[in-house]
């Protein structure tokens, strides 16, 4: 075997040995077996003293891009002797995929536990692509080679993962919804969340998210003031939430959960506590290994619903428990490991507050996307970033293909006053397949911009069975997804970010929808026949043209920059 320079992976215990396998150049450490479970995929575990590997190769041939959920996870080769990815309860997911000429998986896996050391890249020496994932005592992977979609491919991994796990998933969890964060900053208050809790419900959003800013009068940022998670800036805070119900609005509340601020009272009951010193942060990271910090946080935390009367919460940072220089746990602790800590955290939480409001809703963020947070979470929104409409079409597919039952969030969008009412559109079209979070100020904007926002979040609406629930099927991983279709219910969603065809052959769908969020209006439509009527609508909504066409002969169809093409067959 060529030898391979690696100097961030561990040595393998015991060393690595061939596996039977077929089709599949594999080797592993300690006791281990590989069964085919499916056409083109195998499960394999391995078993032994200490950490215990499974490693295998592959030609890389017709090879286009590398995908994980991570952010900025999907594109490039990586080489192999790039460092590897550590996966936690806390901090990312372990699964990833080859993806090839015609957006089939060369090679998708997923690991069944969550805590792993993977690594994965190209082998300059041969021309292979090599996955590894390692972890301690006992490690079960599934390795799927089928060639197929690899979305079809990754989705079966996560229904693989599915299998035993419970997700309660509220319906407020599908709709759109409202953040303060980008339009307020720190600066909230009742009139302030009332105001654009009302705006936003006359667009189209039942849900508000109050961000940072609604304990502590402190408008400079950072963290210090974290942990007490008094209601400073929303007095008569059950009376404001009300007004909010009264409006129809379901309401969470933002909390950074594992900081402890040093300028807060809680610092001194809990600040000994610490995992980690966020210094920079004004804060320390609380060890949740220790039952005195989970009952602090849970009881702080799940105030919200039960005295304020909140429909949930929005829980951010989890991924700073995820700390490779995690100190040994101290004196009363009554768990070693973090995650187990951050498990019965989280699982307190929402064991708390369903009790109260069995359809409470908790939001996480990625990189904390791992399975086994399923049944404490109700949405996971993409990572910040702001005023990105590519970045946040490719966070939420991303998120989405691994996320099995569990709604994605876009991160809140947001733009400049003079952003025009067609690239508002797009704005909202980046991020069809996923619920969109709005975070403007709503009465700043003009009658063309809120036009565009109401028609847009009434196509979320009206389509989400197909947009959230239907196979979705994002094409080109290595372009960043320039096309994305979602397809269920007789319905086709296809969202085109470049000039490119759309195909509209198939018996199968009654409606099909085509959201054009590039320059270029001329959407070709390829594959078809026979007869459907068309609409065309503007950014707005406003029709533009409607007739019916000859789908072996429409040719191009014009739909301007941030509109609408709906094509609708006849009955049967």
């Amino acid at each position: 075997m060529t030898e391979i320079w690696e100097p961030h992976a561990p040595a393998a215990a015991g060393g690595l040995r061939p596996l039977p396998a077929q089709g599949l150049d594999l080797r592993v450490s300690g006791a281990a077996t590989a069964r085919e479970v499916g056409d083109g995929i195998l499960e394999v575990t391995a078993e032994g003293e200490g950490e215990v590997r499974i490693e295998w190769r592959l030609p890389c041939v017709d090879a286009t891009a590398f995908w994980t959920p991570e952010p900025r996870g999907t594109g490039w080769l990586p080489a192999a002797w790039s460092a590897p990815r550590r996966t936690s309860l806390a901090n990312g997911a372990p699964i990833a995929a080859l993806i090839g000429t015609g957006d089939v998986a060369l090679c998708a896996f997923a690991a069944e536990r969550a805590d792993v050391l993977a690594g994965a890249g190209v082998l300059e020496e041969t021309g292979e692509f090599r996955f590894w994932a390692q972890a301690a005592g006992r490690l079960t992977v599934r390795i799927d080679t089928s060639r197929r979609h690899f979305a079809r491919c990754l989705a079966g991994l996560a229904a693989w993962w599915w299998t035993g796990r419970e997700a309660d998933i509220p319906p407020a969890a599908r709709r759109p919804a409202y953040s303060t964060w980008y339009s307020m900053h720190q600066d909230v208050s009742p009139e302030a969340v009332e105001t654009q809790a009302a705006l936003g419900k006359e667009l189209g959003m039942d849900v508000i998210i109050v961000d940072d800013g609604w304990m502590t009068a402190d408008r400079t940022r950072g963290y210090a003031h974290c942990g007490d998670w008094e209601p400073v800036s929303l007095p008569d805070t059950a009376a404001h939430v009300r007004r909010v119900h009264d409006l129809g609005v379901q309401y969470l509340l933002w909390y950074a959960l594992p900081f402890i601020g040093k300028d807060s009272a809680a610092f001194e009951r809990i600040g000994g506590y610490a995992l980690a010193d966020a210094a920079h942060m004004g804060a320390i990271v609380a060890d949740p290994r220790h039952p005195e910090v989970r009952e602090f946080l849970i009881g702080r935390l799940a105030r919200a619903v039960e005295e304020w009367g909140m429909d949930g919460l929005k829980v951010d940072f989890v991924d700073w428990f995820a700390r490779a220089d995690a100190p040994p746990a101290g004196p009363g602790a009554d768990c070693e490991s973090v995650d187990e800590g951050v498990e019965r955290l989280l699982a307190g939480i929402r064991r708390r507050i369903a009790v109260v409001k069995p359809e409470a809703m908790i939001e996480y963020r990625q990189p904390y996307v791992s399975p086994d947070l399923w049944p404490y979470v109700t949405m996971i929104r993409a990572t910040d970033c702001p005023l990105s409409p590519q970045e946040n079409r490719q966070r939420t597919v991303d998120v989405r293909l691994a996320a099995g039952p569990v709604p994605v969030h876009a991160d809140m969008l947001m733009w400049h006053p003079a952003e025009p009412p067609e690239q508002i559109a797009c704005h909202l079209i980046n991020v069809l397949f996923s619920v969109p979070q709005v975070s403007v100020d709503l009465a700043a904007q003009s009658t063309a911009q809120r036009e565009a926002i109401a028609f847009w979040l009434g196509v979320f609406r009206e389509h989400a069975g197909t947009l959230q629930l239907g196979e979705l099927r994002p094409a080109r991983p290595d372009l960043g997804y320039p096309m994305v279709t979602a397809v269920g219910g007789g319905t086709v969603a296809v969202a085109r970010y470049a000039a490119l065809p759309v195909d509209v052959s198939g018996d199968g769908w009654r409606t099909l929808l085509v959201a054009n969020a590039d320059a270029d209006p001329d959407v070709r439509l390829t594959g078809g026949s026979g007869t459907a009527e068309a609409t065309v609508q503007d950014a707005r909504g406003r029709i533009v043209r409607q007739g019916g066409i000859d789908l072996g002969g429409a040719g191009v169809v014009p739909v301007p920059r941030g509109g609408l093409l709906t094509l609708r067959r006849p009955a049967v």
